[in-house]
């Protein structure tokens, strides 16, 4: 993701250098810059603006403890996509933990009295059913599709071979096609 910049903005890497010796408004114009791609990021991953947020904010408070341990060695972003990545499965696992908590003091059934609603835009529906994917399957689909990644970029993001992002993703549009055809989209 390459942005524009006016000769007299800093670069990421001139940024990213300050901001790693303390300085905090090279950081926050760091967070700034980056701030939409990882909401986009979070919200592709688990489609709930309020959660994306939450998401979001947790990204740039690890940002700012983690800021020091980048060494340039890949794009910042991907560097970055791979911390949201991570936050949003944390996030997952947490809300997972409440909801088996919830349903086991039986206050489930006292407040889900109806089936959420079905998304009506097919293009929502279908990220709904890229978020009910394995991980990897997932994961390389909102890097490839969501985010426009190549797949060597989706591979180095989530630690693997780009062969294997092309397998994942192979995987995850089999899954999709059964998963579209089983609630009537397609």
């Amino acid at each position: 993701m390459a942005l524009m910049l006016d000769e007299s903005e800093a670069s990421d890497a001139e940024l990213i250098g300050r901001a790693q010796g303390g300085d905090r408004g090279a950081f926050g114009k760091l967070l700034e810059r980056h701030y939409d791609f990882v909401y986009r990021a979070a919200y592709r991953w688990c489609g709930k603006k309020a959660d994306a947020e939450d998401i979001a904010q947790e990204v740039c408070v690890r940002l700012g403890r983690a800021i020091r341990d980048y060494h340039g060695s890949g794009a910042f972003t991907t560097w970055l996509y791979t911390m949201t990545l991570n936050a949003a499965r944390d996030m997952m696992r947490k809300t997972v933990r409440e909801a088996i908590k919830t349903e086991a003091y039986g206050a489930y059934e006292l407040i889900s009295g109806k089936a959420p609603a079905e998304p009506e835009d097919p293009a929502e529906a279908l990220w709904a059913a890229v978020r009910m994917l394995p991980d990897k399957q997932r994961d390389a689909v909102l890097l490839v599709y969501g985010e426009g990644l190549s797949h060597a970029l989706a591979a180095e993001a989530m630690g693997i071979s780009e062969t294997t992002v092309s397998w994942h993703i192979h995987e995850a549009k089999k899954r999709l096609k059964a998963l579209m055809l089983s609630a009537g989209e397609v």
